[in-house]
């Protein structure tokens, strides 16, 4: 086992790192969270203490970590064909993942250009989207609606997307011509709808939210709206699952107005929701999914926008080039990675076993629901949020010293020290979000209970 000189690389990591979505402050006295290793659902310290991986990374791990064969897939490509871009060429892993995913993907979605990670997928769709309109006659249209506190990723094109005002800021002007809606958050509903609905009616209120689109939509005007961008299980604000029919109601508004339905399947694709697709879980046929993450079970880097024949025609003869592309973007070790994952699926039944428990998992997790600090419980597959509150009668929301005491100055630390790697996160209302590898049962699920039950009955004492 490899030894790690914990002083020299703490020293080095506050002298030269730049870590992502992190206060490099918080780390002036303290030392950073060093991860040496990582075996099946758990992560080891430089220390050798062991984390229970309950995010999955960074919903990404789908089979965990150790695994000896997505390795060797990674070595034998690299010892045959370590590098060739997809500009003009092509190589084998490349042309049979496409299969794959095709084969996989709902509908005539049998188009797959693949990129990096899933922020450049969603940048691909938008361009797509727009390019796709300018070669068909409907130069106009451009404009993008997506769902507020919705991520959608950090460069330029995908953070003007993204419906979180502080991540965006900052970095404004951003790309201009993107339109926000309502999200599903059914545990908020009333405050959403302004009290037209209380969410004791999920139809409806899926119906309400699918419809504030079509408002949207008209109120740009549908000759200028080229794309709606949605999650299956929205990420941001914690794991809002779409109401009863929601789905079908955006796809009669996109078909309506000739709008494209864009499923951002960055999280959700490859088992999350117990299948390979959201948009197959949840019964909808997108004209572009964006995918990335559990691809490659994070092994290698690579995502992939997977679009439908429609819009693959216009650049089928001709001269017609969809003029975009990246470096790395289906890299030959990556894709050869990401078949051996999805063969990994198949051969140990990682869908069945994500179906066969999840309502264990999730009745494990309603269980913290007797706690007073917790308000709801909501997600789907190995996908949950648990929201967090003050008072739970009244649903009230911490204020923002609250959550800077509690969310970021206990709870995160707190669960990382009693040995659960998860996300204290509050952009939208303060949650819990865990997301774990694929592979969990019933122990895993006990173990998260237990640490959440613990950390959460002291973080409630504090308020």
């Amino acid at each position: 086992m490899t030894t790690f000189d914990n002083d020299r690389l703490q020293q080095s990591a506050k002298d030269h790192l730049w870590m992502h979505f992190t206060r490099q402050g918080s780390y002036a006295d303290h030392d950073v969270p060093l991860i040496v290793r990582g075996e099946g659902a758990y992560i080891y310290d430089v220390h050798g203490k062991r984390y229970l991986d309950g995010l999955a990374g960074l919903f990404v791990s789908q089979l965990g970590h150790g695994r000896t064969d997505l390795v060797e897939a990674a070595a034998k490509q690299a010892s045959e064909l370590a590098f060739m871009p997809l500009w003009s060429y092509a190589h084998p892993s490349a042309i049979e993942l496409a299969e794959r995913v095709a084969g996989y993907a709902p509908g005539d979605l049998n188009r797959v250009f693949f990129t990096s990670g899933g922020g450049e997928a969603v940048e691909s769709a938008w361009k797509l989207a727009k390019n796709y309109f300018k070669l068909t006659g409907k130069p106009l249209k451009h404009k993008v609606i997506s769902r507020a506190i919705a991520y959608h990723g950090t460069s330029q094109g995908a953070l003007s997307i993204t419906g979180l005002p502080g991540l965006k800021q900052q970095f404004e002007p951003l790309v201009p011509s993107t339109f926000r809606v309502p999200n599903t958050n059914l545990y908020r509903a009333d405050t959403i709808t302004g009290g037209f609905l209380d969410g004791s009616d999920p139809e409806a209120f899926g119906r309400w939210a699918a419809d504030q689109i079509e408002v949207a939509i008209l109120n740009e005007g549908p000759d200028t709206v080229a794309a709606v961008f949605l999650e299956p299980v929205q990420n941001a604000g914690g794991c809002f699952p779409p109401p009863p029919g929601y789905f079908q109601r955006v796809r009669e508004i996109c078909d309506r107005y000739d709008v494209l339905l864009v499923s951002d399947e960055v999280i959700c694709a490859y088992g999350r929701l117990g299948e390979m697709f959201g948009a197959t879980r949840f019964g909808y046929q997108p004209d572009i999914i964006t995918s990335a993450k559990g691809l490659t079970s994070g092994y290698s880097p690579l995502g992939a926008m997977i679009a439908s024949d429609k819009l693959f025609e216009p650049f089928a003869s001709g001269d017609a080039m969809f003029a975009h592309g990246y470096t790395f973007g289906g890299h030959p070790v990556s894709t050869a990675v990401a078949l051996a994952n999805l063969d990994a699926f198949e051969r140990e039944g990682v869908l069945e076993n994500v179906r066969e428990n999840e309502a264990s998992f999730l009745s494990t997790l309603e269980k913290l629901k007797d706690l007073p600090i917790v308000g709801d419980v909501r997600g789907a597959g190995y996908f949950y949020g648990i929201e967090l509150v003050k008072d739970k009668a009244a649903k009230e929301s911490f204020s923002d010293e609250e959550c800077e005491r509690i969310l970021y100055g206990f709870l995160s630390k707190a669960l990382y020290d009693a040995g659960l790697y998860c996300r204290a996160d509050d952009r939208g209302d303060p949650v819990i979000q865990l997301s774990p590898p694929l592979i969990c049962d019933q122990s895993h699920f006990d173990e998260i209970h237990h640490v959440l039950d613990s950390v959460l009955t002291e973080a409630g004492n504090l308020l």
